[in-house]
């Protein structure tokens, strides 16, 4: 089987999965309840998946360490959301910073 092809069964796989469980979501929702402690661990565990997907991105560039700059840069950022600045303000203040670094030879 060629890459091409395996990557068109995979991405298949993964869009039809997709659909199956968005799906589920409204068909199983009358018959299945779920208790508040569990309903509060599953937002919990959203949040978590979130954050560690960020910080990979933040902190690594495929395999290797992106460097200082881009961590710092969405510290600031996520510095500047938590005191609820303006999503532009936020983004122009992460980049701002990380190319700041860069220019001054921060890596």
């Amino acid at each position: 089987m060629s890459h091409s092809m395996s990557l068109v069964i995979g991405v298949a796989t993964l869009a039809l999965g997709t659909y199956l469980l968005r799906i589920a979501g409204p068909a199983l929702r009358s018959r299945m309840s779920v208790s508040p402690r569990i309903a509060a661990l599953m937002d919990r565990a959203a949040v978590v998946l979130l954050l560690a997907v960020a910080a990979t991105g933040a902190i690594y560039a495929g395999h290797d360490f992106a460097g200082w700059a881009r961590p710092a840069g969405v510290a600031v950022g996520v510095i500047a959301a938590i005191c609820r600045a303006p999503i532009a303000a936020v983004v122009i203040l992460a980049a701002a910073t990380a190319a700041g670094l860069r220019a001054v030879g921060v890596a």
